[in-house]
Parts: structure tokens; C-alpha cells; sequence
């Protein structure tokens, strides 16, 4: 399934299936939320993530935790092997914050709350997303970050296998920063366990 440029799509994931997301074009971030699909007040955590892993930037074999430090995903296979969990989705306040823009998009927030909606979670309830391809660069002295083009290029894709069922969520980024201030879609499958992925 193909997610236009500056939207979003909501669905349900089984538990064992596995979700693969392309850049069909290259250099497109996609930013991704899950929530349990028994309570959806336990969502993937980019804390408890990144603690466990003891690493900033997680790829292949690493898992996602939930808040309740419950796997929910694990990377079954990445091409890019960067991608950012730290940063928040991009909303209309951050364009008119960083970008100066009168009148902005919804952004990855306003698309994420979106292609919620049907399943029950609020807006306040979307956490910091697991931002596929996106690159940011962070200065180990000072802490300052750079967010850059994403090292993906056309047809470079991650697999994640679900550990629980779930409702997840994507987008096709809006934050020009994040993607060469270009705005391309991105793709997705969802793709049984037994099925050889290569």
C-alpha cells in the first residue's frame, strides 16, 4: 500500500506478521506509533527502547519496547540501518516554530491523530514516533542536534516483526528538513511470518 506525500494511514497488525515499510523513492522518512490492541494505553516507548538497547540508533535484531517494557516489535531486517527515535512528530506548531509558516500542514501529528481517530486515541496520546529513515546527527559534547537527508534510497525498506497485536500508524514525513525538503511517499506490506523476506 502506497502512503501519499504528507499523510497518513491507521491499521491493525496481528501479532507475527511483519510489517515492511519501503521508501519507494529515497531520501522520505516515515514516522510510526503503536499501541497495544488489548490496551491501548501501553504504546511504543522510545525510552524504554533506547535504554534496553543501550544505543541511540537501533536496526536489525533490536527490539521496541512498549511503556510497559513489553517487546513490540523486533527488527527483522534493515537496509539503511539509521533511523531516529528522539524527536517528536512534526505539527503545525513546530512549522510555525522552526519554519515560519503562517499557515502550515497538519504534519506527521495531525496525519498520526487522523489515521487514529477510528481506533479510539486521542490526540494527546501520540507519543514520540519510531521516525523511520530519518536521520539526525547529535554533537556527543554539546548535544546539539542536526536533522539530515535520510541515507535511504529508492526501494530501501525495514522489516519488523509484531510481538503483540497491535494498531499502528505511518506517514509519509511533512518536515522538509527530514527529507531534502522534498515530500514523497512511502510504502508499506504486511507480510506473514512464515513467508521468506528476503
Amino acid at each position: 500500500m502506497r502512503i501519499p506525500p504528507r499523510s497518513g494511514k491507521g491499521f491493525t497488525l496481528k501479532k507475527g506478521e511483519i510489517l515492511k515499510v519501503t521508501d519507494p523513492q529515497g531520501e522520505q522518512v516515515s514516522d510510526m506509533v503503536a499501541f497495544s490492541a488489548a490496551d491501548t494505553k501501553e504504546y511504543l516507548s522510545s525510552g524504554r527502547s533506547i535504554d534496553y538497547a543501550s544505543r541511540m540508533f537501533l536496526t536489525t535484531g533490536d527490539i521496541l519496547y512498549s511503556n510497559r517494557s513489553n517487546p513490540m516489535f523486533e527488527i527483522i531486517a534493515d537496509d539503511v540501518k539509521r533511523h531516529d527515535f528522539t524527536l517528536t512528530p512534526c505539527s503545525r506548531e513546530m512549522f510555525r516554530k522552526l519554519y515560519d509558516e503562517t499557515d502550515p500542514p497538519p504534519g506527521c501529528q495531525g496525519n498520526l491523530e487522523m489515521a487514529l481517530e477510528p481506533y479510539g486515541i486521542e490526540p494527546d496520546r501520540v507519543p514520540i514516533a519510531f521516525n523511520i529513515f530519518m536521520r539526525v546527527a547529535v554533537d556527543s559534547d554539546t548535544g546539539e542536534i542536526e536533522v539530515r537527508p535520510p541515507l535511504s534510497k529508492a526501494g530501501d525498506s525495514i522489516q519488523l516483526r509484531a510481538e503483540m497485536d497491535m494498531i499502528v500508524a505511518l506517514t509519509a514525513c511533512s518536515a522538509g528538513q527530514s527529507n531534502n525538503h522534498t515530500y514523497k511517499p512511502i510504502d508499506f506490506e504486511l507480510l506473514p511470518e512464515e513467508q521468506d523476506h528476503g
